[in-house]
C-alpha cells in the first residue's frame, strides 16, 4: 500500500471518532440553552446533559484508540477494537503521571517552583483518558496486530488462542513495547508538539488563516481529517473543539491556570485568554459554509445553460441547503473543485480570510459535527461564544463576495461549473435516496471495470473509496451515470467516488452485489 493510500485511510478511521463528537455538541448545547448561567450549577436537567456531553470530552483517547483499530482492522471486526481498548489501557497506565513518578521517586504532587514546571513540561500528565495522540498510535498498532495475526493458527495445545482471540494478547505484549518506547520518546514529543502549538497559536489570526486554506486545499485528498485532529482535538494541546463544548470547565481552567502549560488558551505571561480565544479554528467556517458557499451555488446556477437551469437548480439548492443547516460541504464543493479548479483556490483562499477575520475580532462559536446553522444554534448559549451573531453579518457579506467572484470569473475564465460545457451531468440533488442506492451502486461498479476490476471497496463520510486493479478499465462516463456528486483519481489505481450523506446506503448496495467476488470491502489488505 502507497503512504497515500495509508493516509487516506487513516483519515476514514479519524472519522469513526469524529463522528461522536455530534452527541457531545448536541447534549452540552442543549445543557447550556438551559442553564446559560450556571452552566449545569442552577439547573439538574442541564448539569446531566452537561456531563453526558463531557463523558465523550473526557474520553477521547480511548475513542480514538477503538475506532481507529476498529476502522483500519481488515474486516472491522470487534476483536480489533477489543484490542485497541486493551493497547491504551496498557499504555497508559504504565506510563501515565503517577506510574512515571513511581519509576522516578518523584513526588509530583509537593513540586515547586523550577522543579514542578521541570515535571510537567515532560508532559506525562497528559497521558490521560483524552490523549488523542496515544489514542491514534494506539489504535493503528491494534489494527496491525488484528491484520498480521488474526488468522495465526497455534499448537493444540495453545488452539483455543488461536485466530482473532490472540489478537488482544499480542496487542497487549507490543502495548507494553510500545509503552516502553514512549516513555523515552514522550517528553521529547510532547516538549515538541507544545512549542509548535504555542507557535502555531502565537500566530493568532493569521496561524488560524493559514490553517482554514490548508484545510478546504487537502479537502480532495481526504487529509483534511488528519489536519483538523491537529488544531480540533488535544494532539498539541490547542483542543478547540474540546475547550470550546467545555465552556464553563474551560473558563474555571483559564482562571486557575499558572503557567502556559496548564492555560486551555493564550496564556499572556500573566494570565490566561479563553473568551474570543478558543473557536479561533472552528468559527470562520461558519460564515463560509452558512453564506459563502450557498451564494456560490446561487451563481452558478444563474451561469447554467438555459436549457440545464432545471438539474442544476436541483442540484444547487439541495447541496446549499445542506451547507446551510449541517455544514457538509462536499456536494457543492466538489460540483466546481475538478471542473474549476481556479474557483476552488479561491474558495480555500476566501475561507482562510474568513477564519482569520473571525479569529482577528475575537468573534467565536463552535460546532460538534461542522460549521451550519444547527451547531451554531446549539452553541449560542455557550459560555465561550463571544459575539457569535456577528458571524452571521460576516456571512452575509461573505455571500455578497463569492457570489460576485463566482457570477464574474465564470464567463471571463469560461469555466465549466454544472450546466455549462459537455460533462455529463451530476446527480439532481448531489445525494442519492436509499432507495435508488441498489442502482447507483450497480452503475458505479459497472464504471469501475465490473466487480472482478475492484480490488478493494471502501467509504468514509461522503466518499465511496476504491482500488482498481487495472484503471485502463475504469470509464468514468459510465460511473457519472449513477448521477454521483463528482469522482476523483488520488492515484492511478484509486478511484473515490464522491455520493453524498448517504454514502453508507451506497456501500451497502455494493457490498452486496459483490459477494463472492474477489473483491476486499473495508479496504481488506495490510496496513
Amino acid at each position: 500500500m502507497s503512504i497515500m493510500q495509508g493516509l487516506q485511510r487513516l483519515g476514514r478511521a479519524l472519522m469513526g471518532a469524529v463522528a461522536v463528537m455530534p452527541v457531545a455538541a448536541i447534549l452540552m448545547g442543549i445543557g447550556y440553552w438551559i442553564d446559560p448561567t450556571g452552566w449545569g450549577a442552577d439547573n439538574v436537567a442541564a448539569a446531566i446533559l452537561i456531563t453526558s456531553g463531557g463523558a465523550v470530552l473526557d474520553n477521547l483517547g480511548w475513542i480514538f484508540a477503538i475506532a481507529i483499530a476498529f476502522g483500519l482492522a481488515k474486516d472491522s471486526n470487534g476483536a480489533a477494537a477489543l484490542s485497541g481498548f486493551i493497547g491504551y489501557a496498557t499504555v497508559t497506565k504504565l506510563i501515565g503521571e503517577k506510574a512515571v513518578a513511581g519509576y522516578q521517586g518523584v513526588d509530583y504532587e509537593n513540586l515547586e517552583g523550577a522543579a514542578k514546571l521541570e515535571w510537567v513540561s515532560h508532559g506525562w500528565g497528559a497521558v490521560n483518558d483524552k490523549n488523542v495522540l496515544i489514542g491514534i498510535l494506539v489504535g493503528i498498532l491494534a489494527a496491525w496486530v488484528y491484520n498480521r495475526f488474526h488468522k495465526t493458527k497455534l499448537p493444540d495445545a495453545l488452539a483455543f488462542f488461536s485466530g482473532r482471540r490472540l489478537v488482544p494478547i499480542m496487542t497487549a505484549l507490543l502495548s507494553i513495547v510500545l509503552a516502553g518506547i514512549l516513555y523515552f520518546v514522550w517528553p521529547l514529543l510532547y516538549n515538541g508538539l507544545f512549542n509548535f502549538g504555542q507557535w502555531i497559536q502565537g500566530m493568532g489570526a493569521l496561524g488560524a488563516g493559514i490553517y482554514g486554506v490548508v484545510n478546504r486545499l487537502l479537502i480532495p485528498t481526504g487529509l483534511h481529517h488528519a489536519l483538523n485532529s491537529i488544531f480540533w482535538f488535544d494532539v498539541i494541546g490547542i483542543d478547540d473543539i474540546g475547550n470550546f463544548l467545555r465552556g464553563g470547565e474551560t473558563i474555571a481552567a483559564a482562571q486557575a491556570a499558572t503557567d502556559a502549560t496548564s492555560c486551555p488558551g493564550n496564556w499572556t505571561g500573566t494570565s490566561c485568554d479563553v473568551v474570543g480565544v478558543v473557536g479561533r479554528y472552528q468559527a470562520g467556517f461558519f460564515p463560509i459554509m452558512m453564506f459563502g458557499l450557498p451564494a456560490a451555488a446561487l451563481a452558478m446556477f444563474l451561469r447554467a445553460d438555459s436549457k440545464r437551469k432545471k438539474t442544476v437548480g436541483s442540484l444547487m439548492f439541495a447541496g446549499a441547503l445542506a451547507s446551510f443547516f449541517t455544514g457538509v460541504t462536499e456536494p457543492l464543493e466538489f460540483a466546481f473543485m475538478f471542473v474549476a479548479p481556479l474557483l476552488y483556490v479561491v474558495h480555500a483562499i476566501l475561507t482562510g480570510i474568513s477564519v482569520a477575520v473571525a479569529a482577528a475580532m475575537n468573534w467565536t462559536a463552535g460546532f460538534g459535527f461542522s460549521a451550519g446553522f444547527v451547531d451554531m444554534f446549539l452553541s449560542a448559549q455557550n459560555p465561550l461564544a463571544n459575539k457569535w451573531w456577528m458571524l452571521l453579518v460576516q456571512g452575509l457579506v461573505f455571500a455578497a463576495i463569492y457570489f460576485a467572484v463566482f457570477y464574474f470569473l465564470i464567463p471571463l475564465f469560461n469555466l465549466k461549473t454544472p450546466g455549462r460545457g459537455d460533462e455529463v451531468e451530476a446527480s439532481d440533488d448531489g445525494t442519492v435516496a436509499d432507495d435508488d442506492s441498489s442502482a447507483v451502486a450497480r452503475q458505479v461498479i459497472a464504471g469501475l471495470g465490473g466487480a472482478q476490476n475492484i480490488d478493494t471497496l471502501d467509504y468514509c463520510a461522503t466518499r465511496l473509496r476504491t482500488v482498481v486493479k487495472d484503471p485502463s478499465l475504469v470509464n468514468e462516463a459510465e460511473i457519472k451515470k449513477a448521477k454521483v456528486a463528482g469522482l476523483i483519481r488520488p492515484s492511478n489505481k484509486a478511484v473515490q467516488v464522491v455520493i453524498g450523506p448517504h454514502v453508507q446506503f451506497v456501500y451497502d448496495a455494493a457490498a452486496d452485489q459483490l459477494k463472492g467476488s474477489e473483491a476486499s470491502l473495508h479496504g481488506e489488505q495490510e496496513i
